[in-house]
C-alpha cells in the first residue's frame, strides 16, 4: 500500500489535510477489494479528523476499526482517548489524554501541534465567555497548571489580580467591517 501521500503530509506538517488524504485512501483501497486493515494507520487517521476538529467523523472512523486493531495497538485507543474527551467537551481530559501517552515519531508531530491549536481555541472560547476567570478554571480549561496559564493570559494582555488569584479578560476589538 502506498503511504507517501501521508507521508508526504505529516513531513510537511500539513495536518489539516491528513484527514482528507486517508479518507480517499481508504476509499481507493476499499473499492479495489484490498485487505489492508493490519497495516492502515488509524491512530493517524482519527487524529487528523481530531486536528480538523470533525469529531463525528473521528467518531464514525472509530466505530469502523476492527476490534482487533483496536486491541493490538494502543495508541488507536489513545488517539480515540482525544476524540472521547473532546466529545463530551471534557476540556482538561483532553490535555491529560495528549500527556498520558508516549506517542509514536509519527503522531508525535500531530499531536503537539493539535495540543498547541486545541489550547489557542479554547483560550479564544474563555475570550468570548468571560469577564473574569480564576486561574485554577483558566488552568483546567488550558490544560496547564495555575501559573503557566496566569502567565499564558497575562502574555495576552488580560490583568490579574494577585489578591484573589482572578483574571480579567481583555476583549478583543473587532473591526467594523
Amino acid at each position: 500500500m502506498d503511504f507517501s501521500a501521508l507521508n508526504d503530509t505529516l513531513a510537511s506538517k500539513s495536518y489539516s489535510q491528513i484527514a482528507d488524504i486517508c479518507d480517499s485512501l481508504i476509499l481507493q483501497v476499499s473499492s479495489q477489494g484490498v485487505a489492508f486493515q493490519d497495516e492502515w494507520p488509524y491512530a493517524i487517521h482519527l487524529l487528523g479528523h481530531i486536528y480538523i476538529n470533525d469529531i463525528n467523523s473521528a467518531r464514525f472512523l472509530w466505530k469502523r476499526i476492527p476490534l482487533a486493531v483496536k486491541e493490538s495497538q494502543p495508541e488507536v485507543l489513545a488517539a480515540w482517548k482525544i476524540g472521547q474527551k473532546l466529545w463530551t467537551r471534557d476540556y482538561a481530559g483532553v490535555h491529560e489524554a495528549i500527556r498520558e501517552f508516549n506517542w509514536s515519531p509519527e503522531a508525535q508531530g500531530i499531536v503537539t501541534s493539535f495540543s498547541e491549536l486545541y489550547t489557542k481555541r479554547i483560550f479564544e472560547l474563555l475570550v468570548s465567555a468571560y469577564s473574569t476567570i480564576s486561574t485554577h478554571d483558566t488552568a483546567l480549561f488550558l490544560g496547564l497548571n495555575a501559573s503557566d496559564a496566569a502567565n499564558y493570559a497575562l502574555e495576552r494582555g488580560w490583568t490579574l489580580d494577585h489578591a484573589s488569584k482572578m483574571l480579567t479578560v481583555k476583549k478583543q476589538v473587532r473591526s467594523a467591517l
